[in-house]
């Protein structure tokens, strides 16, 4: 196979238009080209007069190897490479012990999934519900007000992945082509198998409920087991190595290598965790607000005449801007035609969070801007951030009228500091509700001055971002893990031998994509070191 790439074509190509394009730039015949599959699609928005698609296309010719030697000049003309992701091992015959997962998020269920297709037969434990459950109990916070912090947005099957844009970019290192392996199986569990070549892949929600199910039976069919309701209360650790778990009910399971993907919501674990003596430490993050325009706005201004082409679809942006004080705001988790959500998982506290579905076609547009925080905001703990995040959300809260309505502010009146009395044109998605008043009260001073000179800056690149009708909503703070459970290169607790902390909620992982592919790293790690005790065990004159 032969790499095309910068393979440009207007919007409106026809199909046909791929193949002419590599007839011309191989000047080859048609009989002479066997296929071809699109390895990536992108787009050049910088002209918004002519914006064109931007083509990675791997290719099969005849007489490859005389048509690359004509053609070796050309640096957008390679041999393609292998992107296939390879199992390091698998489990060895007669190997009895089963290692454990604890959630079931992105990254245990790709922990889980890798583990079971080596043959490792993992045991999958999840403290909340089995994905079309924890959906209804979703919606009941959504929709009625009624918490179960048991089962919401951030715990239960899928993880907090489930409930957002579905978004699988990232910006992470990947050499080993553990992203391509995510998107391959994401694409086997019945996702769009647009997200294997477009720029900015995203599922959504209702479509990732059949995906998370889909791999659960593919995990399962290999040896996996799954429990849900299973909260992991406690670790028996002896003379520092792990030997098993203990559930909620008192019900303890033997086990002396477990991965913990328990995500970043995880509090009464991270505490159990730090009374175990597991080492942690106190990681930045950062706390802001969701704001919503009309999509068409945020079209208009990144497209232009092209704003609403079908084949663009709805248009997203990244912000970022140093304040002068020190800190930085910045756009995150940006939600085309979507809605915000409630996202808390513990009763008399409020927290947002964005989500589309695939088709993104809701009316407005909304990110999350939030301000970076630092220990040094909150020192004198590792788990110091946790009620950091607590105290926020906890006047969230209350400012909403203590019934998870959220507290919202016109972006006019927070620019001025005065609190709003009523919405303008754009209106919330929030449910179950919105109350408007002054979201200066709901951050810290300095998040709040960060924020204020942001927004003008971000009207300078988006026309219309900082106008006054535009919503805040509060507060987000559950951007990444207030912690860092801290690792060896072995993939494996520092101080707890058989532990392998993983994912977003040990603090080496940010979105769907980076928290699958640290899953995997795990389930490589617990298999090469299976199979090193496995053998050991073998040789040992004692066994």
């Amino acid at each position: 196979m032969l790499r095309l790439t910068e393979v440009k074509l207007p919007l409106d190509h026809p199909e046909e238009a791929i193949r002419a394009a590599i007839l011309g730039r191989l000047n080859i015949p048609a009989a002479d080209l066997l296929g071809y599959t699109i390895f990536r699609r992108g787009y050049d928005a910088r002209k918004l007069s002519a914006i064109v698609f931007i083509y990675t296309l791997d290719v099969e010719v005849r007489n490859q190897a005389s048509l690359l030697s004509v053609l070796a000049g050309d640096r957008r003309i390679q041999t393609a490479p292998d992107t296939r992701y390879h199992l390091p091992t698998r489990a060895p015959a007669g190997l009895s012990s089963r290692p454990v997962v604890i959630g079931t998020g992105p990254c245990g269920l790709f922990a889980g999934l890798l583990l079971a297709q080596m043959g490792f037969r993992p045991i999958l434990l999840e403290r909340g519900k089995a994905v079309r459950e924890r959906t209804k109990d979703t919606f009941a916070l959504w929709r009625g007000g009624q918490l179960n912090p048991e089962s919401n947005v951030q715990f239960g099957e899928g993880g907090a992945g489930t409930f957002s844009d579905g978004k699988l970019h990232s910006q992470i290192k990947d050499p080993l082509l553990r992203g391509r392996k995510v998107l391959t199986e994401f694409v086997l569990a019945g996702a769009p198998p647009e997200i294997l070549y477009v720029s900015k892949p995203h599922i959504g929600t209702f479509r990732l409920v059949t995906v998370v199910e889909n791999m659960r039976a593919a995990i399962q069919a290999k040896g996996g087991e799954f429990r849900f309701q299973s909260r992991v209360e406690d670790l028996d650790i002896d003379d520092g190595r792990i030997s098993g778990v203990v559930l909620a009910g008192g019900e303890r399971i033997a086990a002396d290598h477990v991965v913990l993907a328990v995500g970043h919501s995880a509090r009464d674990t991270f505490q159990m965790l730090f009374e175990r003596g597991v080492a942690i430490e106190a990681k930045a993050f950062s706390i802001g607000l969701r704001i919503e325009h009309p999509q068409s706005l945020i079209d208009r201004a990144r497209f232009g005449k092209h704003a609403g082409h079908p084949a663009l679809g709805a248009a997203d942006y990244k912000l970022v801007h140093h304040a002068a004080n020190g800190r930085s705001a910045y756009s995150f988790c940006m939600c085309p035609g979507g809605t915000v959500v409630a996202a808390a998982s513990e009763p008399g506290r409020v927290v947002t969070n964005g989500m589309s579905q695939y088709s993104r076609n809701e009316r407005n547009a909304n990110s999350a801007i939030v301000v970076g925080v630092t220990p040094l905001d909150y020192p004198g703990h590792p788990l110091a951030g946790i009620a950091f995040q607590r105290h926020w959300e906890e006047l969230a809260f209350a400012a909403g009228g203590g019934d998870y309505a959220a507290p919202a502010q016109r972006v006019g009146d927070f620019l001025q500091g005065r609190p709003s009395l009523a919405l303008g044109a754009v209106q919330p998605s929030y449910t179950p509700g919105v109350r408007m008043c002054d979201l200066a009260g709901c951050l810290p001073d300095f998040v709040v001055a960060a924020l204020r000179e942001a927004l003008p800056a971000f009207e300078r690149q988006i026309k219309g971002f900082a106008m006054d009708d535009a919503l805040l909503t509060g507060v987000e703070t559950r951007t990444s893990s207030p912690i860092r459970i801290r690792r060896g290169e072995d993939g494996q607790s520092v101080n707890i031998r058989g532990l392998f902390p993983a994912g977003e909620g040990a603090g080496y992982a940010g979105g769907i994509l980076s928290a699958a592919v640290d899953g995997i790293k795990a389930a490589e790690a617990v298999a090469l070191s299976l199979q090193r005790d496995f053998n050991g065990r073998i040789m040992s004159p004692v066994a």
